[in-house]
C-alpha cells in the first residue's frame, strides 16, 4: 500500500495495525478449525477401527 498525499503517517500506521489484528484473529480461527478437524478425524478413525469385525452383533442368543 502506498501512502497517498492525503493520507497521514498516523492513518497509514492505524490501517496496518488493524490489518495485523485481523490477520491474527484469522490465524487463531484457522488453528481452532484445524484442531477440531484433527479431533474429528481421530474419532472417525477410532470408529472405523471398531467396525472391523463385521460379524459382531449379527447373532442373537435367546432362550425360551
Amino acid at each position: 500500500m502506498e501512502i497517498s498525499d492525503g493520507m497521514s503517517i498516523e492513518h497509514y500506521a492505524m490501517l496496518n495495525s488493524n490489518n495485523a489484528v485481523l490477520q491474527g484473529v484469522g490465524f487463531a480461527m484457522l488453528k481452532n478449525v484445524m484442531d477440531t478437524q484433527e479431533q474429528m478425524g481421530a474419532e472417525l478413525t477410532k470408529m472405523m477401527e471398531q467396525s472391523v469385525n463385521p460379524s459382531l452383533g449379527s447373532n442373537i442368543d435367546y432362550r425360551v
